[in-house]
Order: C-alpha cells, then structure tokens, then sequence
C-alpha cells in the first residue's frame, strides 16, 4: 500500500521544501505546490492535484499548515478519496481575503464562493510587530461563524491537529479545541505545546523566514518541542 501527502505551506508563500524532503525519506510520495499567487481569493479546492496523487497512491493524506491547514480541512471535508488529514495552527472556520477594501472569500467548491467569515476593517493591533488574534477574535464576536465554520465531521478518515499556545497569529488551541468538539467521536488526536507559536518545527527542519511582518509568537526551542511530540502522531498516522 502506497499513501501519497499533499502538503499545503502557508500564507507566507514559502514551499516547505524541507518537510517534503523528510517526508519523502519515510517513503511517501508528497507532492508539495505553490497554491497561490499574490491573493488568497476564491481558490477552487478542486485545483489541488489530489488526482495526480490518487493516480499513483493507495491512500490520500492532506498536511498543510495555517491556511494550507484550511485547504486540508476542507479538502478531507470535501473530497472523499482523503484519508487522513493532519492540520498544523489550524483554523475551524473559512476566512477571507480583502483587497481595496472589497473581501471575497478565501475558496470554492464546485464554482461556488465557501461561506466565509469577513475580517473586521476596524480593528488595529496595538503591539509591534503586530500580533493578529485580536482580529480574528473580533470579527467571530461581530460577524459570527455559524455558516463559514468548516464541516470537519465530514472528514471520514483520522485527523490530526497540531498547535501552540503562544500562537500569536490566530488562536490555534481555540480553533483545535472546536474542531474536535465537532469530531465528537470521530478519530481525531490534539497536540498542544503551551510555549510554541504558529510555526511547527519537525525533527530535522530548520525556522522558516519571510511572509508578512507580523508576532507568530513561541521561539525556536518551544516550535522544536511541539515539533517533536507531534512527529510519533504524524508517522504513526501517515503509516496507517
């Protein structure tokens, strides 16, 4: 049996080159594609070339992380051929893009804009760099989510959900937390590391630079750690 990984980086835009290579290592077949360009904006899901690794592959696994992790969730939640996701600073619900102060949603599926939850324009971060968990924070309190919040039950294979507690983006725990409420019963594992920020470091990796100027909070040993406990999950997962 051959499983293939699709593996989604983040906003940053930086392909995890490494991770691919490590990943490769333990015998998977990875395919790992730069998925936007310039704007996070009505992406078609059916873009990600899940079939070019279901044409080759027995299983299908989906690891992304931050909003790669939103592509993974939705993907394992719409498309049934994944079986196995694994979300790194995972969000539970659809965002947005703006631009010129117009927002459009983030993905769609089958021609159709996903719900979304919109940013809130008037909010302004109070620390340098800036941190981003407020804004997320606000806009839930005054958009709401119900509608945007991505349908995780719906992912019929095991998920994994990987975050920090000094996340300073958007507040992974929280958004983990809720998703695997929504899993109730459904194979699902947390790993939490209470000093790690947004970026996960796995044995063998090396810290990401570049992307927005912005707090991802934790520091390199803190990332290192939750990297390593989650490692065990992530072969035994990916292993089946």
């Amino acid at each position: 049996m051959t499983t293939g990984v699709l593996l989604l980086h983040g906003s940053s835009g930086t392909l995890d080159v490494e991770r691919a290579r490590i990943l490769e290592a333990e015998g998977y077949d990875v395919l790992a594609p730069r998925w936007f360009d310039q704007k996070i904006s009505e992406i078609p899901l059916e873009s990600f070339p899940l079939d070019e690794l279901a044409a080759r592959n027995d299983r299908l696994a989906v690891m992304g992380v931050s909003r790669g992790a939103e592509a993974a969730l939705l993907l394992g939640a719409f498309d049934e051929r994944v079986d196995a996701v694994i979300a790194l600073a995972p969000t539970a619900y659809v965002w947005g893009w703006i631009e010129d102060g117009e927002q459009t949603s983030a993905w769609t599926w089958q021609g159709e804009p996903l719900p979304y939850v919109p940013f809130d324009q008037e909010w302004q971060a109070d620390d340098d760099p800036p941190s981003f968990t407020g804004l997320y924070r606000q806009s839930l309190r005054k958009y709401g989510a119900d509608a945007a919040r991505i349908p995780v039950e719906r992912i019929r294979g095991e998920l994994l959900l990987v975050a920090g507690g000094d996340d300073r983006l958007w507040p992974s725990v929280e958004f983990a937390e809720r998703i695997a409420a929504a899993r109730a019963g459904l194979p699902t594992r947390t790993v939490v590391a209470a000093r790690a920020g947004h970026r996960v470091l796995f044995p063998g990796e090396t810290p990401k630079t570049g992307g927005q100027r912005m707090a991802r909070g934790g520091t390199e040993e803190a990332d290192r750690e939750l990297g390593a406990l989650a490692w065990a999950d992530v072969r035994k997962l990916l292993a089946g």
